[in-house]
């Protein structure tokens, strides 16, 4: 099951006299990842190499580190955590020791390892969506039941006669809500895909 981050985390260290600043944070666009790696880059340091995954789009850079060396590593750190929707920025000040290309593969790669491990994680819900109408003075309680399911409102839609809602309900918890809002409404709520 995919895991997201629930908010911005930072791990540090120093290797043979360089210094790695690592930052990761969840996405939800190749624009927010973007402006993520921008917004933290440091221009002063060596290195700024990123990688980020969003579903099946991903991207990296070794930004002048040896090919292969930074970026793919971090890649392959957000995949052993089993993240998506995740960018991640290893900042490396160079401190006078060459670490060859094993040494910057592992100080990247575990870098964002270590960072990704220590992060707050989510869990992924793949949601399906889901129509329903209900009354006014039934919707706190669809809301409710929807919410503790782990599903979502997606929209809400006031009619003359009640509310016409948008949901997105995770695949094992349709059955379950189905039958909480019949025994709500005496039947009359009924979820259509």
């Amino acid at each position: 099951m995919p895991f997201t981050l629930s908010g911005f985390c930072e791990y540090r260290e120093e290797i043979r006299k360089s210094r790695f600043i690592t930052f990761a944070a969840p996405i939800g666009s190749p624009a927010e990842a973007q402006a993520f790696i921008e917004l933290h880059s440091d221009l002063n340091a060596t290195h700024n190499c990123w990688a980020w995954k969003l579903g099946d789009q991903y991207r990296s850079t070794d930004d002048g580190e040896p090919g292969g060396t930074a970026g793919r590593p971090i890649l392959a750190a957000i995949d052993a955590q089993d993240c998506d929707q995740v960018a991640v920025l290893v900042i490396r000040w160079y401190g006078g020791i060459q670490l060859g290309t094993g040494g910057l593969a592992r100080a990247y790669g575990g870098g964002a390892n270590k960072c990704l491990q220590a992060a707050m994680k989510i869990e992924l819900i793949s949601r399906v969506p889901l129509r329903c109408a209900c009354s006014f003075s039934e919707l706190a309680l669809v809301k409710l039941r929807v919410a503790e399911l782990g599903g979502l409102v997606v929209q809400e839609d006031f009619t003359a006669n009640g509310v016409e809602l948008q949901l997105a309900v995770g695949e094992g918890q349709i059955n379950r809500l189905q039958s909480q809002l019949a025994d709500l409404s005496r039947g009359r709520i009924l979820l259509q895909r």
